[in-house]
C-alpha cells in the first residue's frame, strides 16, 4: 500500500483520552511521500461531519464533498494533527486533497502551530 501526502482515508482512532476524536473518522495525510514510504508513522490531521461543526473557525477547514470524494461535507480539524501507525490505515483510500484545498489546510496547520 501506498499512503500519498493529501490522500484522505477512514481510520479507527481508538484508543483514545480526553477531548481526541474517536472512533472511525476520515483523517488527511500531511506527512510528505518520503517519510510515508519509511517505516515510521504517517501524520495526519482528523476530519468530522461538517454538520457537526456549524460555525467556521481559522482552525478548521470546510471541504465539499465533490472536493474530497468523500459522501458528505467534512471538516478538517487542523488542531486536532496526530501521527499514526500505517497498519491503522486500510488498503484503499476514501479520497483526496490536492491544489488550494490542502494549501488551506497548511495554512491552517500552521496557524494552528505558531509557524
Amino acid at each position: 500500500m501506498s499512503i500519498e501526502r493529501g490522500d484522505i482515508y477512514f481510520v479507527d482512532l481508538n484508543p483514545v483520552q480526553g477531548r481526541e476524536q474517536a472512533g472511525e473518522r476520515p483523517v488527511l495525510v500531511l506527512s510528505i511521500d518520503a517519510i510515508n514510504r519509511l517505516p515510521l508513522v504517517v501524520t495526519v490531521v482528523v476530519g468530522t461531519k461538517g454538520a457537526n461543526v456549524p460555525r467556521d473557525y481559522p482552525t478548521n477547514v470546510r471541504v465539499a464533498a465533490a472536493e474530497s470524494g468523500l459522501s458528505i461535507e467534512t471538516v478538517f480539524l487542523c488542531f486536532q494533527i496526530r501521527s499514526l501507525d500505517s497498519n491503522r490505515f486500510p488498503s484503499a483510500k476514501a479520497g483526496k486533497l490536492s491544489g488550494r484545498i490542502l494549501e488551506q489546510v497548511e495554512a491552517a496547520v500552521r496557524y494552528c502551530l505558531g509557524l
